[in-house]
């Protein structure tokens, strides 16, 4: 097997309401991001107060969490994107600094 490289990227980590998945998903899609994972039912406690992960009424009605690594280039458009969405909703991004492994499986 080959040696596993490592390179730098970000990685966001996007808090929304459920019903604004698609939103942020085309926003990805349109910035150029290759890939992301949506975990369902978040559960926590914000700003907001606290948020159980159980369905009240559908799935719009819960928060979710949208993760992707992105390169460093990325990052700026995609908040800049995001910013008018987050003064008038919910929500909160993360941004970290990774390593990834299999950087081909990043880039379009």
């Amino acid at each position: 097997m080959n040696e596993l490289n490592r390179a730098p990227m970000k990685k966001l980590e996007i808090v929304v309401e459920g019903e604004y998945q698609e939103f942020v998903v085309d926003l990805l899609n349109r910035a150029g991001v290759t890939g992301y994972t949506v975990l369902h039912n978040v559960s926590g406690k914000g700003a907001h107060g606290h948020h159980e992960a159980h369905l009240l009424f559908n799935e719009d009605s819960v928060l979710i969490m949208i993760i992707t690594a992105v390169p460093e280039k990325l990052v700026d458009p995609i908040l800049e994107g995001l910013t008018p969405f987050f003064n008038k909703h919910m929500g909160v991004v993360f941004v970290s600094d990774i390593e990834v492994t299999r950087l081909g499986k990043f880039q379009a």
